[in-house]
């Protein structure tokens, strides 16, 4: 007899096929809801810094690195054309004002000014010549006046004898009429020769005055062409070190043209170039320092070049009063220029978090401090060392400042 055998349910003789595909379900469940929230990235804290939002004083100032250079270069430049004769002054040399650097040598310019100086003496003896005149012809006038006055008195005590003479009876009309017209005419020309000497004079006064003035220029224009003779020999315009001379013996040197330079060594200035995004900000008497072996040196900004090459400019800055030691052309030192007074402000640490989000988001701690957000911030002004948080942020907030670049687009930090 057959022993009939009951039939297995579904959900027993499937289980472990129903098992899988629940579990299957469950995790693509899992996957698509994980899709559908934010992204998250775990992180180890020990590999980003960790900054806090905190109310501090905040000083504007721009760090960068400075050169020092010569407070002044002066080029040394030829005042006459010649060849090289002698080089006196060798490459580095210490220089006081007036000290020798080139002899030049220039046989044609010798000749030109043995002639103007021929040509002067020339013109002195003319200048005596016509004063001589002058001088002759006044005489003349005074001579010739000094005459008639002694004319013109003797007539008029002659004219008074006939008058009495007249009045007596000796003398006619007719006769002292004669004698009349004689005092009356030599008493006019007498006038007139007076008045021409008066004239004389005047004119002889300002053409006196005006050969004094051409001699004058002539002596200027002679000295000046036997001061050509000096030119010749190249000295320092100021005391420094010789940088450079650029000729060699025999070397034709042209009117004006570059021989050497000359650094001024009393003192020194920095030269640094900064971000065109402070150009507006940067003005001449604006403070800065050194930090240098624990010692800080006032500076202040004495120059500020308004081209703009590669989207930076440059700024000159001078010590204040005291300098380093050690101070030498070429060194370098850091530099920070003011851009204000200290504020109380929010701050937080700098980071490279500024570059990967532009400053408009940071990444904030949870209370737990197990997580991070990104939280939407507005940054202010900055320093080397802090950025000023308008909003976004209150004091004591934590916040990760590095590492972004290995964040990506995650929404959320496990740390």
């Amino acid at each position: 007899m057959d022993i009939q055998i009951p039939k297995k349910k579904f959900y027993v003789k499937y289980k472990f096929h129903l098992a899988g595909a629940t579990l299957l379900i469950a995790l693509l469940c899992y996957m698509i809801i994980a899709s559908l929230g934010p992204a998250k990235l775990r992180i180890d804290s020990e590999e980003v810094k960790i900054g806090e939002a905190v109310n501090d004083k905040f000083m504007e100032y721009v760090d960068v690195e400075g050169v020092i250079q010569p407070i002044l270069t002066i080029r040394v430049n030829a005042r006459e054309r010649g060849s090289v004769k002698q080089i006196v002054a060798e490459e580095g040399a210490m220089l006081k004002t007036g000290d020798t650097i080139l002899v030049l040598d220039n046989p044609d310019l010798l000749r030109e000014i043995e002639d103007q100086q021929d040509e002067w003496h020339k013109t002195l003896m003319s200048y005596k010549e016509k004063e001589l005149e002058m001088e002759q012809k006044s005489l003349n006038l005074k001579q010739q006046t000094m005459k008639a006055s002694y004319e013109l008195s003797r007539l008029r005590k002659s004219f008074e004898l006939d008058k009495e003479e007249f009045k007596m009876g000796v003398k006619s009309k007719a006769q002292l009429d004669v004698s009349q017209d004689d005092y009356e005419y030599n008493l006019k020309n007498t006038a007139l020769q007076l008045e021409s000497l008066r004239h004389d004079s005047a004119m002889t006064i300002i053409n006196r005055q005006l050969l004094k003035d051409d001699q004058s220029r002539a002596e200027k224009k002679y000295l000046r062409s036997n001061e050509r003779i000096g030119e010749l020999v190249i000295r320092a315009p100021y005391s420094g070190q010789l940088s450079f001379v650029n000729v060699v013996p025999g070397q034709q040197i042209g009117t004006g043209e570059s021989v050497g330079e000359i650094k001024v060594l009393d003192q020194f200035k920095i030269r640094t170039s900064l971000s065109e995004f402070y150009i507006d900000r940067i003005t001449n008497g604006l403070p800065g320092s050194i930090n240098y072996q624990e010692k800080k040196y006032p500076v202040h900004v004495t120059k500020v070049v308004p081209e703009v090459k590669n989207r930076m400019f440059d700024i000159d800055l001078v010590f204040n009063d005291s300098m380093p030691d050690n101070v030498r052309i070429g060194k370098n030192y850091r530099v920070q220029v003011e851009l204000g007074q200290p504020e109380q402000v929010l701050v937080i640490p700098k980071g490279n978090f500024f570059q990967a989000t532009s400053g408009e988001w940071i990444f904030k701690l949870t209370p737990s401090g197990d997580k991070a957000v990104r939280q939407k911030i507005v940054i202010g002004r900055q320093n080397p060392l802090q950025y000023e948080i308008l909003e976004g942020l209150k004091p004591g907030d934590k916040v990760i400042v590095t590492g972004y670049d290995k964040f990506g687009d995650v929404q959320e930090l496990v740390l």
